[in-house]
């Protein structure tokens, strides 16, 4: 999770287009902190380990009860709207939503599986809880498997195509290509096909940590998201792995720690 709580933490600064479009900015300042992209991922993450290998209904209802712990723990993180009310609602039901919150909530799922049918049976769950709107299904799929390919040892060209076979994303833009005209716009049809693309272009983990937070537009979730698979294909430094963890509350490392040691 480390790639998703970095790029969130990182490109928060220049949320809402507030950037330069540059890849030439310093990596960690006092607004790098987390925002509600790192407490879904840690919430998601949470009741997928808690879960386990229950019934579909049930990996449901431990998603729901544990994004409205978590949420309603950190209320003031930078929910949506519609979001936020469905933390407070005593009987929360899925409101149709195509928002990148279900790819950028995502990572964990990821990880976790030894497969990639069960990756994206997991990923559909954590989206249709809340996200479920056929395009939310979507993106929280498709970044899921990326992850998974990365981390299984497949090249970017096999991640590309299997993406573009399988979702039907556009992926023939390149970052110059995307980058002048891109503004802040929230949903997944208009951020994983981005934060994908600065995936395949980077050359290491922080190149696409940089080239996600240069085409601006909402960055932190782009980067989050961007940042969740270049994990999985390149690893984090350990020098960035402190920062993240230096940023986190206790009970958000509580989490991390236990999502690494299960997957060790």
């Amino acid at each position: 999770m480390y790639g998703a709580l970095l790029g969130d933490m990182i490109g928060a600064p220049y949320e809402f287009d507030r950037g330069s479009k540059t890849k030439n900015f310093p990596l960690f300042n006092e607004e790098s902190q987390w925002t509600d992209d790192s407490v879904m991922t840690i919430a998601v993450a949470e009741a997928l380990m808690q879960a386990g290998d229950a019934a579909e209904e049930q990996v449901k209802e431990e998603l729901v009860r544990s994004m409205q712990t978590w949420g309603r723990r950190y209320p003031d993180a930078g929910y949506g709207a519609r979001f936020i009310y469905w933390i407070f609602a005593e009987d929360p039901a899925p409101y149709g939503s195509y928002g990148n919150g279900s790819a950028m909530r995502v990572s964990s799922a990821g990880w976790l599986y030894d497969s990639l049918e069960e990756t994206r049976k997991y990923a559909r769950l954590s989206a249709v809880v809340s996200h479920d709107h056929p395009e939310g299904i979507k993106g929280a799929e498709a970044i899921a498997s990326a992850i998974f390919l990365a981390r299984t040892g497949h090249t970017k060209e096999e991640i590309k195509d299997y993406i573009i076979r399988e979702f039907g994303y556009d992926l023939s833009r390149t970052c110059d290509e995307i980058r002048p005209t891109y503004f802040h716009i929230e949903t997944c049809q208009k951020t994983v096909p981005e934060a994908l693309t600065a995936f395949l272009e980077g050359k290491d983990f922080e190149d696409v940590i940089r080239t996600a937070v240069s085409l601006g537009g909402d960055c932190d979730t782009l980067t989050c998201i961007a940042g969740s698979i270049a994990e999985a294909f390149y690893g984090v430094p350990d020098a960035m792995k402190e920062e993240c963890r230096k940023r986190l509350e206790p009970e958000m490392l509580t989490v991390l720690n236990k999502f690494d040691a299960m997957r060790a």
